[in-house]
């Protein structure tokens, strides 16, 4: 039987996978100093304000913690003078704070498992969560000048940050978030895409890549069909989240091979406070059924392995195991 993380890369190449690749599970995600330094709220918990100045919540039934943006909260209130507004955090850290995480990752089986730096949030959603999401977006076409150096400022900073990380962990993949649209379709047309984030990425992406990472794995939990072939160029191999609004085996069928898809099980169809077996189960096996065995790892596009939800998640992943004894000759469930 392959180890996980073969199993995942047999997935990825289009080999020959023994079974289903269960959601997150040839992915060891770590914590870097950093974004434990980076305070964020409790579920449910008061607001607190992180290193970059933005306050944030996370309410009882949110996947995660959302910006705070009334008139008294937004760090960029003038994007013109958006120096005078910003104060960039110092992304490494010292000896002393990599320490328990340096221990945690000498006790991950490579042989099973990436060793994957958990980062957030990505380059988009920095720059939203300064500005506000709508003024960002308006942004694009009344500000670009200033836009641009924000994103210029905002990749010196996850580049310094790549630094750290792979000088202190030799990570061996990258699970690295930033949502760039709804359910139905991207936040900024794909030419803005090229224009304002592509390079940003194949920076950042870029330096991983030359600095021994093998898998890049990036969230976002949305549309995203007509970015794909800038997720390519920008060196992503995995794309987790791939919501099912997206026509998922037109998007394996063009760039399997190139691209893996990570998702197809919508949080918002099976993450429910009246989720049952039944339904996980319709919905796990129709995603499996739909988008084959190879370049396409079935997962919920929630991302973190957890859900809103007790027991969705690992109801979710039994399924996966259920389908593989169904799907692969081996029928290896449970493995």
């Amino acid at each position: 039987m392959l180890t996980k993380r073969q199993n995942m890369v047999e997935t990825m190449k289009g080999g020959r996978p023994d079974r289903f690749v269960k959601g997150y599970e040839a992915l060891a995600l770590v914590m870097t100093p950093f974004a434990l330094s980076n305070v964020r709220p409790v579920k449910g918990a008061p607001p607190l304000k992180n290193r970059w100045g933005v306050t944030t919540c996370f309410p009882a039934n949110a996947p995660g913690p959302f910006p705070v943006h009334d008139a008294e909260h937004i760090v960029i209130k003038d994007i013109e003078h958006w120096r005078d507004c910003v104060t960039v955090p110092d992304p490494v850290m010292p000896e002393e704070a990599w320490e328990e995480t340096i221990r945690q990752v000498e006790a991950i089986d490579r042989s099973e498992y990436f060793v994957a730096p958990f980062v957030a949030p990505g380059v988009f959603e920095q720059s939203h969560y300064l500005l506000e999401i709508t003024n960002c977006l308006t942004a694009f076409y009344t500000n670009p000048d200033e836009l641009h150096e924000i994103y210029d400022m905002i990749t010196e900073f996850e580049l310094r940050l790549a630094e750290d990380i792979c000088r202190r962990i030799r990570p061996d993949a990258l699970f690295h978030h930033d949502d760039w649209g709804s359910q139905k379709s991207s936040f900024i047309s794909p030419a803005m895409f090229e224009e304002f984030l592509l390079p940003c990425y194949k920076r950042i992406y870029g330096y991983y890549k030359a600095h021994g990472v093998e898998c890049i794995v990036h969230h976002s939990d949305s549309y995203g069909e007509n970015l794909v072939p800038y997720m390519v160029e920008m060196g992503m191999d995995v794309w987790q989240g791939a919501m099912s609004t997206n026509n998922i085996p037109k998007i394996l069928a063009e760039h399997g091979g190139k691209l893996t898809l990570m998702g197809g099980i919508d949080n918002g169809k099976v993450d429910r406070e009246d989720w049952t077996r039944e339904l996980i189960h319709e919905e796990t096996f129709r995603a499996c059924r739909e988008y084959g065995t190879k370049y396409y790892i079935p997962c919920t596009t929630m991302g973190d392995p957890a859900s809103i939800y007790p027991g969705v998640y690992e109801a979710v992943m039994e399924e996966i195991d259920n389908a593989s004894a169904e799907m692969f000759p081996s029928g290896a469930a449970g493995a």
